[in-house]
C-alpha cells in the first residue's frame, strides 16, 4: 500500500472513489493514479462535467488496487450494481457517510 507521501503520483497502482453532493442523492464513480489529486479536481469543479454539474465535492469512498488495470475493472463492475449495493458498499465502510477528503492526508 503507498505511504501517505506518495497517493498515487507517477504510480502503477490504481485508486477507486466514490464522489457524492451534500445531500447524498447523486454519486460518481471514478478511478485515478493519483487520488488526492483527483478529489481536489472535484472539489474545485474541475474534476468531471458531471461532478460539476451535480456539485459532487465529497468523498465517500475509496479502494487501492495494486494495478490500475484492476482499480479500472473494479470501476466498471461499481457502475455496472444497483443503487442499493453501492449504497451498502459505502455505508459498510463509511457509515456516518462523511466526506473522507481529510483522510487522505
Amino acid at each position: 500500500m503507498p505511504t501517505m507521501y506518495n497517493l498515487g503520483v507517477g504510480s502503477k497502482f490504481g485508486w477507486v472513489y466514490i464522489m457524492s453532493n451534500k445531500r447524498r442523492t447523486t454519486l460518481y464513480i471514478g478511478v485515478t493514479a493519483n487520488i488526492r489529486g483527483r478529489v481536489h479536481q472535484h472539489k474545485e469543479g474541475e474534476g468531471s462535467t458531471f461532478t460539476k454539474q451535480y456539485n459532487l465535492t465529497d468523498l465517500l469512498y475509496y479502494e487501492w488496487h495494486e494495478r490500475i488495470g484492476e482499480a479500472i475493472l473494479r470501476e466498471k463492475q461499481l457502475k455496472n450494481w444497483k443503487r442499493e449495493w453501492k449504497w451498502e458498499l459505502i455505508k459498510k465502510e463509511n457509515p456516518e457517510l462523511e466526506d473522507l477528503w481529510e483522510t487522505l492526508w
